[in-house]
């Protein structure tokens, strides 16, 4: 199984790829898209929707992870960021993938064991876990503990049986033309 892991945002989204192999983690990829902030916001929402069109295409993955909306300050952000979520989310489904989304307690309980874990906590859990030779950019660090959740978390409902609340669209990515 290949899980894109995404951390989006309006200024930078980030993403890793990871895969899952027996009871192995491998690390693919990861990087970030970074959008000009004197641009346009719907220019950048295009640009991050292109951006992991781009990603898809290239490394083919099975599942998407996102990291959900948490509590902002600053309600205009707060929209900011769940235009780039969407933008992301769609992207995902228009090339035919299930989304799982996931809140930052949850990641951070997945990765480093408890839901209060600090950001450089995390960064260094992920490092560890995927054997990176150092820590990856912020953003991508954090779409790695995405996916490294997300496969945690399937692996769980599929040991236990539960369902999956994804739902994959009837068109694969392998049948879009990107």
């Amino acid at each position: 199984m290949i899980v894109l892991g995404i951390d989006p945002g309006s200024r930078i989204t980030g993403y890793g790829i990871v895969q899952k192999t027996g009871n192995r983690l491998i690390h693919i990829d990861n990087g970030a898209i970074f959008t000009d902030t004197a641009a346009d916001f719907p220019g950048r929402l295009k640009k991050i929707f292109d951006g992991l069109l781009e990603v898809i295409a290239q490394y083919r993955p099975d599942q998407v992870a996102i990291e959900n909306i948490f509590f902002a300050t600053n309600p205009q952000s707060a929209l900011k960021l769940g235009q780039a979520r969407g933008a992301a989310i769609v992207a995902a489904v228009h090339c035919g993938l299930p989304v799982a989304e996931y809140t930052a307690l949850q990641v951070k309980q997945a990765v480093a064991g408890q839901g209060k874990a600090e950001k450089e906590q995390v960064q260094k859990m992920v490092k560890a876990l995927l054997g990176l030779p150092e820590i990856a950019q912020a953003d991508a660090s954090d779409a790695l503990a995405v996916a490294i959740c997300h496969i945690n978390s399937y692996s769980l409902k599929q040991i236990s049986g539960a369902s999956i609340t994804t739902k994959k669209q009837k068109t694969s990515w392998r049948d879009m033309k990107l």
